[in-house]
């Protein structure tokens, strides 16, 4: 049985929490009932002790964690072609085109992003889920690095935690904006569209900041930065500031036509069958050398040509 093996520090900003809380943003890749198992068992060592999960931490303790992980379901690898960006012995950078579900789940057992990277790079079966440290919706295209090694899994998981992962997108929107500006608006799932996501007061926290990229007569191509990485956190924040995502049959409702549109263009519209939204940009540290590294990637080409259909008009 294989072991997950880390050696963390807990950040000063959760200095109050439980243990098991604190760890939970850490490795957020583990349950929190996983994570209260292993400290009840002196898998996890604070400052060299063991602790109990709902014990508070003072922000700085020193984690070592030494735990069997339990045998995870069976995910075939497949040889399914990936659009590599980088590749070496400790990461992967893949653009994940649409359509190609990142985790195998109900109803997607095969064909999905971690089949394929199995199959590239075997030795992620030993790293948690495949080695993926985030995800992107299914009908999202863009960026994802990818970890080979518990090692490279631990730093990249920690970066993110501490958001030293800069993720940029590029996102179609409906209606006009003045100016950029930041969303602040906590998110959780919906209480009652349970394959939804929404603003809910007691949600977790979110920060969307948004810049105009280009202008069009009843739409706005954004660059987007992401401080937090919250489930649908773009498609929700431009939901609740009335400018929906294009294409986003979940938050967006009906395709909106510009006045005096003409046939193609709200053709190309009504078309355009997944949200408008391109992970383009991701900038972090490369957990081993710690060389900050940036990779970009351009647009799809259905996202490019409905772009191109609307400067046309």
């Amino acid at each position: 049985m294989e072991n997950f093996i880390a050696s963390l520090v807990i950040p000063e900003s959760a200095a109050g929490q439980r243990l098991d809380q604190a760890l939970a943003q850490l490795v957020p890749e583990h349950s929190r009932a996983r994570l209260q198992d292993w400290i009840k068992n002196g898998h996890v060592l604070v400052n060299g002790h063991i602790k109990k999960p709902k014990e508070k931490v003072l922000g700085a303790e020193q984690i070592d964690i030494d735990a069997p992980l339990p045998q995870e379901v069976d995910w075939i690898p497949e040889a399914i072609a990936l659009n590599i960006i980088f590749e070496d012995n400790d990461i992967l950078v893949i653009n994940k085109p649409v359509g190609l579900v990142v985790h195998p789940g109900a109803g997607n057992t095969h064909s999905t992003l971690s089949n394929a990277v199995l199959a590239h790079a075997p030795a992620t079966a030993q790293v948690p889920r495949a080695g993926i440290v985030h995800r992107i919706d299914k009908d999202t295209s863009g960026l994802l690095v990818i970890a080979k090694t518990l090692e490279a899994h631990t730093a990249l998981v920690h970066a993110i935690q501490e958001r030293e992962v800069k993720r940029e997108y590029i996102c179609l929107a409906n209606g006009t904006f003045t100016s950029g500006g930041t969303i602040d608006a906590p998110i959780a799932r919906h209480p009652k569209q349970r394959k939804q996501m929404a603003i809910v007061d007691t949600g977790k926290p979110a920060v969307t900041h948004y810049r105009i990229r280009e202008r069009f007569i009843a739409h706005t191509l954004l660059d987007v930065q992401l401080e937090t990485g919250r489930t649908h956190q773009i498609r929700v924040h431009m939901q609740s500031i009335r400018h929906p995502l294009v294409g986003d049959k979940v938050y967006g409702g009906r395709p909106k036509f510009p006045k005096g549109a003409s046939d193609s263009l709200r053709q190309a519209l009504s078309a355009f069958s997944h949200q408008a939204l391109h992970a383009a940009k991701l900038t972090f540290a490369h957990p081993r050398s710690h060389e900050t590294l940036t990779f970009s990637a351009p647009l799809p080409d259905d996202f490019s040509a409905l772009c191109e259909q609307l400067r046309e008009g």
